[in-house]
């Protein structure tokens, strides 16, 4: 197949011609596809229903050593819910806290305590003139948000397949002392689902950062996420890693089972040294009376264990690897060799990375839409909204069924081929 940019402006024209008519064609169908947001689809949802059967009015409510979890109490999460997400996270269970249902909300009031009261008896960053974050891209536009919220300057460090820049990280931590973290998703980032590689979680448990206060945001959303039994990802456990570099304190993980069991009602944890949680426990006391502990007791009766978890996780493969494995025979097949685009080819998570010809990715998103298909808004990936190159898409082939999914990518490969074409005209 002869690369786009190898065409004369006469084939590109008549080219141009083609592909405008099918995208007529496309947008006269009526689609209504959204491909907006990492979502687990109505099958994965309905593949736990039986957790809502795990207890009922005549349960057991008490937890192994005897809190009964309908009452005050155990600020800090039940023995039980510690241990699972412990595993879930790869970590040791006396390094956890049970919060709520959302990670996020942890990673936002971590920043927030940060902001207000500082870290371990640092400056609260609200005294301070600038507080900085390093932020690989492309990456997770809520993690981003939380920066804008809080006036926080991010600055973009480019991610590789092995993580991010990590000569750029450690000149950056180490010169300025109002770098005060970093974001993280470790394993099957988001959007390009790259994992860590060991030299990486090494070099970063070994930074030497010019502020005592600055922490690693480990936010390990897809531990457990794997698409195929036999090409799983795993990363060192960067805590362990920190306690062995003499940084014990440099580091938060954040985790939950947001897209084990249900989105909107999983468990979420933190994971960190002692004298880190310490902290987060005081203003605990003051934020919660303590969270659900009703939750965390029915996700522990419903799992039992961690090969429990893996077992049900391999499910959820089985609905997802169809999904993912069509785009990528699409755009393999439809746009391989022509020269117009990139993309990841992960072994988990919820992404696919697209890297569109430079200048494109906003009208392809736009394209798109006009014919019915909602993705993930162009820029998003990257702080402040701002694409440098308007380049990167991210895909989300969760949601849709299997056959929404492929005419989803049909209509995308459309729509990267006529802006493409139209983008190369312009330069002809």
């Amino acid at each position: 197949m002869k690369a786009y940019q190898e065409l004369s402006k006469e084939e590109l024209l008549s080219l141009q011609a083609q592909l405008a008519a099918a995208y007529e064609d496309a947008k006269g169908k009526g689609l209504k596809l959204d491909m907006s947001r990492g979502k687990p689809s109505i099958a994965q949802l309905n593949m736990a229903m039986d957790f809502m059967d795990v207890i009922n009015s005549e349960s057991d409510m008490r937890t192994e050593d005897g809190v009964d979890v309908r009452n005050y109490g155990v600020l800090d999460g039940i023995p039980e819910s510690k241990r699972l997400m412990a595993d879930i996270m790869g970590v040791n269970a006396d390094n956890v806290i049970v919060c709520g249902n959302a990670s996020l909300t942890i990673m936002f009031d971590t920043v927030a305590r940060s902001m207000t009261h500082g870290v371990l008896g640092s400056t609260p960053w609200c005294k301070l003139d600038r507080v900085k974050f390093l932020c690989p891209v492309p990456g997770y536009d809520r993690h981003f948000s939380i920066m804008e919220y809080f006036g926080i300057e991010m600055i973009n460090v480019p991610m590789t397949p092995n993580g991010p820049d990590m000569d750029m990280v450690e000149r950056l931590v180490a010169q300025d002392e109002s770098i005060k973290g970093i974001w993280c998703v470790p394993k099957y980032s988001n959007p390009q689902g790259y994992s860590y590689s060991d030299e990486t979680v090494k070099r970063f448990a070994a930074l030497k950062p010019a502020a005592a206060d600055f922490r690693i945001y480990w936010d390990n959303a897809y531990a457990v996420h794997h698409l195929y039994d036999d090409r799983q990802d795993e990363i060192l456990d960067i805590l362990t890693e920190c306690e062995k570099a003499g940084n014990a304190d440099m580091v938060y993980i954040f985790g939950s089972t947001s897209k084990v069991t249900f989105a909107g009602a999983g468990i979420a944890a933190v994971a960190s040294s002692k004298a880190n949680l310490d902290a987060i426990r005081k203003s605990m006391t003051i934020q919660t009376i303590g969270y659900d502990k009703i939750n965390q007791l029915c996700h522990v009766r419903y799992f039992k264990n961690f090969e429990a978890v893996k077992a049900h996780m391999r499910k959820h493969a089985e609905i997802m690897r169809p999904k993912f494995e069509t785009v990528l025979r699409i755009l393999d097949n439809e746009l391989g060799g022509l020269g117009i685009g990139q993309w990841t080819r992960p072994n988990g998570g919820y992404f696919i990375s697209f890297d569109a010809m430079e200048g494109c990715a906003k009208a392809i998103v736009s394209k798109c839409k006009e014919a019915g298909m909602v993705l993930t808004g162009a820029g998003a990936t990257y702080p402040y909204g701002k694409d440098p190159k308007d380049s990167n898409i991210r895909i989300a082939p969760t949601f849709p069924t299997t056959e929404e999914m492929e005419m989803a990518t049909e209509l995308f490969v459309l729509c990267v081929k006529l802006v493409s074409v139209e983008k190369l005209l312009e330069e002809k």
